[in-house]
C-alpha cells in the first residue's frame, strides 16, 4: 500500500499550523475524522487512527458480471418492497474498492475464501490464473482459503500462491510466466498429515506507520465433506474456534493486539436483502447457522470476523465469550458486494476500540466506470478462451434457473439429472435407472439473453461450463432401495438437518417433502416411487451421480456405499450432449416442469 496519502495529510497539518492556527482547538478541528483523540508522549501522532477494512468473499472466479438472477442483489426499499439490482464484475469491483479507499490512508483489503474454484470458463479454463492476476490488480492484502481452493489439491493451491506454469498444460501465453498471488493465502486450520505442519501461513500482520493488525485465516472444518477426496488428500482440517484462539494467543504474545479472523464459514440472515438489519430486535438476533456458535466461541482478543461460504449478505454483531458485541460480516458472492468496516486503532493499547467499530455492505453497481486495467485483463484472457468458449451447444426458449432458484426442485437441476440419466442409461454406459445431482454443484442459471455475439437463446460451451465447472467424472453404482431411501432422508437430517441439501432427481423419481416435520421424517418414505412403483428396500437399483456424491460428499453417506462402480463421461460432456440432442434453433429446449418433488410447507 502506498504511504503517500499519510505524508500529504501530515504536510497539510503542518501548513495549517504555520498559517497561524495557533490554538490547539483550531488545530484539532482541522484534523481528519478519527485522528482527533491526541495522545501524550507520541510526538504529534494522534492517539487513535481509523483503519478501513474492505472485504469480500466467494468470488469464484467471476471476473465478468454474473448473468441472470445470479448477478442480482436484493435491496429492501423504504416502503418495504424489494428491488433486484444488477451487481458484480471485477471491472466494477475494482472501481468500487478504489473509490472507497480515497481519503483513507490506512486501508487494508481482505477476503473470506473461495476466490477461485467453481469458476466460469474465462477463469476455470486456465486453472484460475486470470482470477489471481485480477486479485493482485485489486490490491488484495490477504485471503483465507475456502473449500474451493482445494478443488485441485494442495499442490495446485501452492502453485496459485507461489506461481509457475501448470504442470500439465504449461504456460498459457508465450513469454509470460504465471507469477502467483502477491497476497498471502492463510490456512491456519489445515495441516499436512505426515508432518503436522500448517499447509500455508496461519496468519499475517499488516503494518503501516506503527499500526499493526493481525489476520488469521481458516476454512470450515467440514471441508473434506464437500471437496473431492483427491483435493484434500494428505491434509487434516481442524476446529475453527480452537485454531483461531491458538493463533490469537500467539499474536498477542508477539505484541499484536488488533486481530481480525477470516473464516470461510457463514450463516443465514432472516432476510436475503443485503441491507437487512440482522441486529434486530437484539444483537445478532437476525442470523442463524454455524457462524453464530463459532463467533460465540472465539476469544475476545479477536476484534472482527470476516466470513463467507453461505453466499449471504450480513453485517451483524454477535456477542463474544465475554458478552461484548463483535462485528461479523459477509458480502454475498461473485463480487456483487463489498464490506466497508472502520476499525479504530488505539496507538497506546495497540488494540481496536471495539465500541467504535462500524460496518456496512455496499453494492458493486454496474452503472459506475469500469476499471480499464481489469477490462484489458478480461479481454486478454477472453481472446485465449474464445475458440472453445463461443462454440454453440444447444438452444433454450427462456431462462432455465439453477443457482438463481430458491425452490427445492430447480428447473435446471431437472435438466442436469435427466442429462445424466439419459447418457448413462444404455447398458454399456452403466445401465442407470435414476440420477442424482447435488444442488451446490449447479453454479449458474442458463440465461436466454446472449452473453456475447452468439444470439439470444444460444447456449455456448462457456455458458454450459459456467453451470457445471467441476468436470466431475460420472459414476454408476449399485444401491439397494433401503440405501436410496436413506440417501433421500440424509437431505434433511444429520449434517444437512439445519440447512437441507435437496438432491435434484431425474424424471421418473417422485416423492413428498413435508417441511412441517423434522429431521428424516421430512422425506415421506411411503411416497418414494420410481416410474410409479414404490421403492423396494431389498431390490438393487443402478444409480448415476457425479464422483463427488459417489464419494459420500455433502453428507450423503448412503450414496458412498455404492458397489459395482462404472466410471462414465464427465458431467459437462453429458450436459452438452443432452442440449445437442434435445434442442435446435427452430425447436429450443423449454424450462421443464418442476413436479417431481411435492413440497408441503
Amino acid at each position: 500500500m502506498s504511504a503517500t496519502p499519510q505524508k500529504n495529510r501530515a504536510t497539510r497539518r503542518v501548513l495549517a499550523a504555520a498559517a497561524g492556527l495557533a490554538t490547539v482547538g483550531a488545530l484539532v478541528a482541522a484534523m481528519p475524522a478519527g485522528a482527533q483523540d491526541r495522545g501524550h508522549g507520541h510526538g504529534h501522532k494522534p492517539r487513535t487512527v481509523d483503519v478501513q477494512l474492505l472485504s469480500f468473499n466467494d468470488l469464484h472466479g467471476n471476473l465478468e458480471p454474473p448473468a441472470g438472477s445470479a448477478g442480482n442483489v436484493s435491496e429492501t426499499q423504504p416502503d418495504g418492497t424489494v428491488k433486484a439490482i444488477p451487481a458484480g464484475g471485477v471491472e466494477y469491483l475494482a472501481t468500487s474498492l478504489r473509490t472507497a479507499r480515497k481519503g483513507n490512508p490506512y486501508s487494508v483489503t481482505a477476503a473470506g475464501g473461495d476466490m477461485v474454484g467453481a469458476s466460469p470458463l474465462l477463469s476455470g479454463l486456465f486453472h484460475d490464473e486470470p482470477t489471481i492476476e485480477a486479485l493482485n490488480g485489486l490490491d488484495l492484502d490477504v485471503s483465507a482459503v475456502g473449500n474451493h481452493e482445494f478443488d485441485e489439491g494442495a499442490a495446485e493451491l501452492a502453485r496459485l500462491q507461489n506461481g509457475g506454469c501448470h504442470p500439465v498444460e504449461g504456460c498459457y501465453e508465450k513469454g509470460r510466466k504465471f507469477e502467483g498471488a502477491d497476497f498471502p493465502y492463510l490456512a491456519a486450520n489445515v495441516t499436512e498429515e505426515k508432518t503436522g505442519r500448517p499447509l500455508l501461513k496461519p496468519y499475517t500482520v499488516w503494518k503501516k506507520n506503527g499500526v499493526k493488525i493481525g489476520f488469521i485465516g481458516v476454512t470450515l472444518e467440514g471441508t473434506p465433506d464437500i471437496v473431492t477426496a483427491n483435493g484434500v488428500k494428505g491434509l487434516k482440517f481442524h476446529d475453527e474456534v480452537e485454531t483461531i484462539n491458538k493463533y490469537a494467543r500467539e499474536l498477542d504474545r508477539k505484541g499484536v493486539k488488533s486481530i481480525v479472523a477470516l473464516i470461510h464459514e457463514g450463516g443465514a440472515p432472516a432476510s436475503t436483502s443485503y441491507n437487512y438489519d440482522c441486529d434486530s430486535p437484539g444483537a445478532g438476533d437476525g442470523i442463524s447457522g454455524p457462524i453464530v456458535d463459532i463467533a460465540k466461541g472465539i476469544t475476545p482478543k479477536v476484534d472482527a470476523l470476516v466470513t463467507g461460504h453461505t453466499h449471504q449478505a450480513y453485517v451483524c454483531t454477535v456477542p463474544d465469550p465475554s458478552g461484548k458485541p463483535r462485528m461479523v460480516t459477509s458480502a454475498s458472492s461473485f463480487g456483487k458486494l463489498y464490506t466497508d468496516t472502520t476499525l479504530t486503532y488505539d496507538r497506546r493499547t495497540k488494540d481496536i476500540v471495539r465500541t467504535s467499530v462500524k460496518s456496512a455492505n455496499h453494492v458493486v453497481t454496474r452503472d459506475q466506470a469500469r476499471a480499464t486495467d481489469m477490462t484489458r485483463l478480461i479481454d486478454r484472457w477472453n481472446k485465449l478462451a474464445a475458440p472453445i468458449a463461443s462454440k454453440p451447444q444447444g438452444w433454450i426458449s427462456a431462462d432455465i434457473n439453477g443457482r438463481g432458484s430458491t425452490a427445492p426442485e430447480k428447473p435446471l437441476g431437472n435438466v442436469i439429472a435427466d442429462a445424466q440419466l439419459e447418457g448413462l442409461a444404455p447398458a454399456d454406459k452403466g445401465g442407470a435407472e435414476v440420477a442424482f445431482m447435488n444442488p451446490g454443484g449447479i453454479r449458474a442459471d442458463l440465461v436466454h439473453k446472449a452473453s456475447g455475439g452468439e444470439g439470444d437463446g444460444v447456449v455456448t460451451y462457456g455458458e454450459a461450463f459456467t453451470v457445471q465447472p467441476f468436470t466431475n467424472m460420472m459414476n454408476v453404482v449399485d444401491l439397494t432401495g433401503a440405501q436410496l431411501v436413506a440417501a433421500l432422508q440424509q437431505q434433511v437430517s444429520g449434517s444437512n438437518e439445519a440447512a437441507p441439501k435437496i438432491l435434484q432427481v431425474s424424471k421418473g423419481l417422485t416423492y413428498t417433502l413435508d417441511l412441517t416435520k423434522s429431521g428424516a421424517d421430512r422425506v415421506v418414505a411411503g411416497t418414494i416411487k420410481l416410474n410409479g412403483a414404490a421403492i423396494d428396500p431389498a431390490k438393487t437399483y443402478r444409480v448415476a451421480m457425479n464422483e463427488f456424491l459417489a464419494g459420500g460428499g455433502d453428507g450423503f453417506a448412503a450414496l458412498g456405499q455404492g458397489t459395482n462402480k462404472l466410471v462414465g463421461a464427465s458431467d459437462l460432456d453429458l450436459f452438452n450432449a443432452y442440449l445437442a440432442a434435445h434442442s435446435t434453433a427452430a425447436a429450443p429446449l423449454a424450462p421443464p416442469a418442476t413436479d417431481r418433488i411435492t413440497v408441503i410447507q
